[in-house]
């Protein structure tokens, strides 16, 4: 799940032509975050996803599920 949603960020960031460091800045958030998140190596906050999907103009869907104590958060919709 973190890979398709750092790919998505990805997509998304460049085809906005901006940097991970414009991105970072913009959403308040510290360049390597970014990285992380498009790379899947980090667990984020969800107040950081939402901030860079407004940003990116990314539709983010929440629902949730309670399998092994876990929810799932979230669904991007996105061309990609």
């Amino acid at each position: 799940m973190l890979n398709k949603i750092g790919r998505i960020v990805r997509f998304h960031r460049k085809q906005a032509g901006i940097t991970q460091k414009q991105l970072a800045d913009l959403a308040g958030i510290g360049k390597t975050a970014v990285f992380d998140i498009e790379n899947g190596n980090n667990n984020f906050r969800v107040k950081t996803l939402i901030n860079i999907c407004k940003i990116l103009n990314i539709t983010l869907n929440f629902r949730t599920s309670y399998k092994k104590r876990r929810i799932c958060l979230f669904t991007l919709s996105s061309f990609f």
